[in-house]
């Protein structure tokens, strides 16, 4: 099983830590969707030619790291766990899951393409980044993990934007219940250093390369 991928990305990220809970071993395929090259060799597979994308022994390919993500549960997974089978706390899962791409990643990703352009973000932007906070807090305080009693993909994936906060050094101070929420989802990865150090290491080299005048 091929993944292309490129660990700056959160989506990947989020995906690479799904396929470590599931102990599934995958052939990752760098890429580089600045790289004329690497987007070629991508489109082969995928049209959209996005990462990451998911292509199993068969042939079989999927695309959006959400939908790989419940993919890879669904068919390789020992239990529901990740994703349960009951509709009420699926549904909880799901809403957690649409919270992140629609409200907590997007505001994440909008202050740092704001930053990237060597602007400040805007206070408008700035209070709806605070506001998904708020509401990630809320969502933490109230449960041990976001959606449920237990990890599920919700946490990965929201793990995924809240370290994506690195790119501009948020201070997450005031929100003690994200930061405990945070200690306890990455516990639950016993190599969860390793892959963070190999985030950092990479995202810093990117940086570098492309806005170096970010303080990452």
């Amino acid at each position: 099983m091929e993944l292309y991928s490129d660990i700056v990305s959160p989506p990947c990220q989020n995906v690479l830590l799904v396929a470590k809970k599931l102990d599934i071993s995958l052939n990752i395929k760098k890429t580089n969707i600045m790289d004329a090259a690497d987007v070629a060799e991508l489109t082969k597979v995928n049209p959209q030619h996005l990462i990451p994308t998911f292509v199993e022994d068969d042939g079989h390919v999927i695309w959006e790291s959400y939908a790989i993500a419940i993919y890879l549960v669904e068919k390789y997974g020992q239990d529901d766990a990740l994703y349960p089978k009951d509709p009420k706390v699926r549904s909880i899962v799901n809403q957690r899951l649409f919270f992140d791409i629609g409200t907590l990643y997007k505001n994440i990703l909008a202050n740092i393409d704001v930053l990237i352009e060597k602007q400040q973000p805007s206070a408008e932007l700035r209070g709806k980044l605070e506001q998904a906070l708020d509401l990630t807090e809320k969502f933490v305080t109230e449960c041990r993990f976001v959606a449920a009693d237990h990890l599920t993909l919700a946490d990965i994936f929201m793990l995924g934007s809240i370290t994506a906060l690195e790119w501009f050094r948020y201070d997450l101070e005031r929100y003690p219940g994200i930061r405990g929420w945070v200690e306890r989802v990455t516990a639950q990865f016993p190599d969860y250093s390793d892959f963070h150090k190999e985030i950092r290491e990479a995202t810093k080299q990117y940086v570098a390369m492309h806005c170096p005048h970010l303080e990452y």
